[in-house]
């Protein structure tokens, strides 16, 4: 009976989508994939600029477009979690970064941000690079503790706690400390496969957590497309969106899209200048 949460606010749904929580109980049940991609001259001109300046790189563009269409599309920033639907009380990003970044042999980490409000983007620039100098400096986090903790456990064991982390977290049991600092807990994940010379993927969501976003951005390719009846070759950076049909529809879907790509193809507009 409990409904309240420390990470959402229940909302009222549609019936239809109401019913699209029994019918489709799973993220991965109600994932939709979306190809994408964006112009990439604008935003690589920006970055010459801004990653002396500020620090800033790929990344950092990708979590500031995200954090800045959850703003204007709140919808997006809902999540389902017991066969319910919240709306989450903050815009939160995880996104997956190399340990050591010049180690082939690295582990990726992933690193959770809370947005703030009228944040400048060089101040989150500066937010995010603290949190990747935490992760490199073999400082134990706290994912390193968990894996610490959980795997010596025999695995019958181990098997019963996830399955019980599952039933707290759909009766919203999980204690507020477990949510805050699990990155699947969060309003969209981001892998940026471009910064190690890969395409994106599409990718599944995952049932861990109640993330129901996942943005795969690839390396900067060339293309041939066709503008007024033209052949031209642009270089474009590829995203692969995968997205959770069941916290709304299409349309909000191509809403998140469009802000996106309006971001990182004006940068100096939504972004600010470098300095």
């Amino acid at each position: 009976a409990k409904t309240s949460r420390p990470d959402g606010k229940l909302v009222a749904v549609h019936p239809y989508r109401k019913m699209l929580g029994y019918i489709m109980p799973g993220r991965n049940e109600s994932v939709c994939y979306y190809d994408d991609f964006v112009r990439a001259e604008p935003l690589l001109a920006y970055l010459e600029e801004a990653g002396p300046a500020i620090g800033a790189n790929m990344t950092h563009c990708l979590v500031a477009a995200m954090g800045i269409t959850l703003e204007k599309n709140p919808k997006l920033n809902t999540f389902v979690s017991g066969r319910r639907f919240y709306r989450r009380n903050e815009r939160t990003v995880t996104f997956s970064m190399k340990r050591k970044k010049l180690d082939k042999e690295a582990k990726l980490s992933a690193v959770k941000l809370s947005l703030e409000d009228g944040q400048s983007f060089a101040d989150l620039c500066a937010r995010i690079n603290a949190e990747v100098n935490k992760e490199r400096s073999g400082e134990k986090t706290y994912a390193d503790k968990e894996f610490d903790l959980f795997t010596p456990i025999p695995r019958a064991i181990l098997e019963w706690m996830v399955r019980l982390v599952f039933k707290l977290d759909y009766y919203n049991l999980l204690p507020k400390s477990f949510i805050e600092n699990d990155g699947m807990f969060s309003s969209c994940f981001i892998a940026n496969l471009g910064s190690i010379n890969m395409k994106p993927a599409y990718h599944h969501l995952f049932e861990w957590g109640n993330c129901p976003l996942f943005m795969m951005v690839g390396k900067v390719e060339e293309r041939a497309l066709v503008e007024d009846g033209e052949v031209k070759v642009v270089k474009v950076i590829p995203m692969r969106w995968s997205f959770d049909e069941r916290i709304d529809d299409g349309l909000s879907a191509s809403f998140g899209m469009n802000m996106v790509r309006e971001v990182l193809e004006n940068p100096r507009e939504h972004l600010g200048a470098p300095s």
